[in-house]
């Protein structure tokens, strides 16, 4: 269905800016960052650890994030912190995601089909 295919690539599009978003505040591990974007995003995202572990890694290779190993609650994790870099990326991807949804809501009022959000 197209509709699903347009949520698709929305989704596909904003997932560094998520993840990245996740990691502000805290170090988390894979399956708390999943929760929290579940829970973030009233379940509307759900992000299978096929798709978030590739992007982790991807973004630990482009140094957005790095990792470290710790067995504090009886079994090893892997934990996930956002970098200087990282937070830069995120400030500037926040920035170009905000005026671009600006931009979708002015076009949607143009031609009567803004939507409320309260």
């Amino acid at each position: 269905m197209m509709i699903e295919n347009f949520q698709r690539e929305l989704m596909r599009g904003s997932l560094d800016l998520i993840v990245l978003s996740v990691l502000a505040d805290r170090s988390q591990y894979g399956y708390s960052i999943q929760k929290q974007i579940r829970d973030a995003s009233a379940d509307q995202v759900k992000l299978p650890a096929g798709t978030l572990y590739p992007l982790l890694h991807r973004l630990e290779d482009e140094r957005l994030i790095r990792s470290r190993w710790e067995k504090s609650t009886g079994r090893p994790r892997k934990w996930y912190e956002i970098t200087a870099s990282g937070r830069k990326q995120l400030s500037a991807q926040a920035k170009q995601w905000q005026s671009y949804s600006q931009c979708v809501e002015r076009l949607l009022t143009m031609v009567g089909l803004r939507t409320e959000t309260a």
